[in-house]
């Protein structure tokens, strides 16, 4: 049963069409996402279903007494009192019921009054727990810290806190509300990893319906049943989370083209009959051909949106040292640096993933490399041959007061033609070449910065967030580039879903020191979870500088047991293999001796020699990792 529906949706703003014939359903407990490229329509869709817009043409219906909340990408909590009141203020029924209950405890003092005030007071307190009334302040403060707050910002006057940090407030409201239908349009923006992480943990969980808008594909992935895609002004709906659904529009997409090629064929045969007989002898025939083509539904040929054509070439050949770090300080201040790398080399063709909590010396280290920020101490190699460019998070990269076309003209490409050309190939097109920088988008300068780095020709990328603000189909172009790219790669991002599909090597920086995982996110994640849970407890207890040589010889021990047990399985499998091998020589060497055929018997017993030697090998080494 659906709570929300739209039939025949259409909204323009004036002369501007979003999108037409949009229809839906979000059944109860329904988990949502809605993707698509930026500009198609999401917000639109997510701002008609929680009526802060009117349709143009069509009908939402809506079940009664539905409660929504929305979260829109622009949000702040814009509230008096302290972020802990505001919090408060959604539990105002419990906490009426919390002063009735103490005003009937008064009465139930009086004798006369006892009788009457339990009969109340019964009731009340049943309603009163199923409420939370005793659990409502632990779960304000279980959201408040998992979207980020400090215990020291529950007590700040929520106009004192920042943009992003009111955004926060705000999410957690909703989530403290437990609407019917929550809709969320980038919930992701303002969180660091580990609320990302929470905020999933969170969702799983969500009793509600839930329509998501985030260009977090590994947060869709965690979070959502049902992928709503918006391309060409139409809506498609796909089951399963966002990996399923790229593997499904696919499918759907190579199935469509091969119906549309079989079907072009069918009509071009068909009207080659038409041609030679309709005037011959076979006339009637040729007409009732003619006739059912012009019946005949036609197949659409698949369209695609055009997507970002971003293109790095093909790299000069670097050395095979890329970059090399000697007892490295990375930091602005001697008396409080950041973090140390004792030695750490990257390799041509490796792709590393820079991790670390914000403040943590990630954007510090990129700026080290390229001259930006001397080292504090200690030194790092560039190798030979190697031609560094950068992307910078907040694109600060690019002069501001430029338009789009002169920076790419500015950037070595001086024929208007051809930069008009390429800029195209970053979907500029028309006057939007002409607009000024800081006047774009997110997701439109982050296009540009990409555009300029495509020029440089640079052989190791050293990318700051570069998926920041890029919609899910650029993300998916960019993706795709880097996992082809010939030359070297140093990324610090939160897209756990392209660095697990990036990576080779993930660096983190956590205790003012730098990380080494060979076996990518995966082992960091565990790694970081158990490190933090030990650097809570030993701030505790003390002793924190004690354990940090055992937590690595942990470290250490557990992926060599990892290691062992994967050798033993090999072993296992060998062994196996050998054993079955022998059972069939047995055979064959019984059959060959019944049947005197010396030769044979020969060549048997001494392969049947070779593997039993073999075997006892094996056995040495099995017993030796056991």
């Amino acid at each position: 049963m659906s709570i929300v529906s739209g039939t025949e949706l259409a909204k323009s703003y004036g002369p501007q069409d979003v999108f037409e014939g949009l229809s839906f359903e979000v059944p109860h407990g329904a988990s949502i996402a809605l993707v698509g490229s930026n500009g198609c329509g999401k917000t639109t869709l997510l701002r008609l279903i929680a009526r802060l817009e009117q349709p143009t043409a069509g009908k939402i219906h809506r079940a009664k007494r539905l409660r929504i909340g929305y979260l829109p990408q622009q949000a702040e909590l814009n509230e008096e009192g302290t972020l802990w009141q505001a919090m408060e203020r959604v539990f105002a029924d419990v906490q009426n019921q919390a002063e009735r209950l103490r005003q009937l405890e008064g009465e139930m003092a009086d004798p006369a009054r006892l009788e009457a005030a339990m009969e109340r007071y019964g009731p009340l307190l049943e309603t009163f727990e199923a409420s939370g009334g005793y659990t409502y302040t632990i779960h304000i403060e279980q959201v408040l810290a998992g979207l980020g707050f400090e215990q020291d910002d529950f007590d700040r006057p929520v106009a004192h806190l920042s943009g992003g940090q009111r955004t926060r407030a705000l999410l957690a409201r909703l989530l403290l509300e437990a609407p019917d239908l929550l809709l969320l349009d980038e919930p992701t923006n303002h969180l660091d990893l580990s609320g990302i992480e929470w905020l999933e943990g969170y969702l799983k969980n969500w009793p509600g319906a839930m329509i998501v808008v985030a260009h977090d594909r590994a947060f869709l992935d965690e979070v959502v049943d049902q992928v709503w895609e918006m391309a060409l002004g139409q809506l498609t709906v796909y089951r399963g989370n966002y990996s399923q659904y790229v593997i499904q529009r696919e499918d759907q997409h190579l199935r469509q083209q091969e119906l549309y090629e079989r079907q072009q064929e069918h009509i071009a045969r068909t009207e080659d009959y038409i041609r030679r007989y309709k005037a011959g002898q076979r006339t009637r025939q040729a007409q009732g051909r003619e006739k059912r083509l012009a019946r005949l539904e036609r197949i659409e040929r698949p369209r695609d949106e055009a997507t970002m054509g971003l293109d790095l070439g093909k790299p000069l050949r670097s050395g095979d040292l890329v970059l090399g770090f000697y007892d490295l300080v990375v930091g602005y201040d001697e008396s409080a640096p950041l973090f140390g790398i004792e030695e750490l080399e990257l390799w041509r063709g490796q792709r590393v993933a820079l991790l670390g909590p914000n403040g943590t010396g990630k954007t510090t280290l990129l700026r080290t490399i390229l001259g930006q920020v001397d080292p504090l101490s200690g030194r790092f190699r560039i190798g030979a041959g190697v031609h560094p460019g950068y992307f910078a998070q907040a694109h600060a990269e690019l002069d501001r007061q430029k338009t789009v076309l002169d920076t790419i003209v500015d950037a070595g490409l001086p024929s208007i033609s051809r930069a008009r050309t390429l800029l195209g190939r970053y979907r500029f097109s028309g006057d939007s070449v002409y607009k000024v920088v800081e006047d774009l988008s997110g997701g439109e300068q982050a296009r540009v910065a990409l555009a300029v780095l495509a020029m440089q020709g640079a052989n190791l990328l050293l990318l700051d967030e570069p998926t920041n603000h890029l919609d899910i189909p650029s993300q998916e172009v960019l993706q795709e580039v880097l996992s082809n790219f010939a030359g070297t790669v140093l990324l610090v991002s939160h897209d756990r879903y392209l660095i697990r599909a990036l990576a080779t090597q993930v660096w983190a920086i956590a205790g003012e020191r730098l990380w080494v995982f060979d076996e990518g996110y995966d082992e960091y994640r565990a790694w970081f979870q158990e490190w933090r849970e030990e650097v809570e407890a030993e701030e505790v207890s003390g002793g924190r500088q004690e354990r940090v040589a055992e937590r690595e010889q942990r470290r250490i021990a557990r992926r060599e047991e990892e290691r062992r047990e994967r050798r033993r399985n090999e072993l296992e499998e060998t062994i196996r293999d050998i054993e079955a091998r022998l059972v069939k020589l047995e055979a064959e060497l019984e059959m060959a001796g019944t049947e005197r055929q010396v030769e044979q018997v020969a060549e048997l017993g001494a392969e049947y020699a070779r593997l039993q030697a073999e075997l006892d090998l094996h056995m040495e080494q099995w017993g030796k990792l056991q």
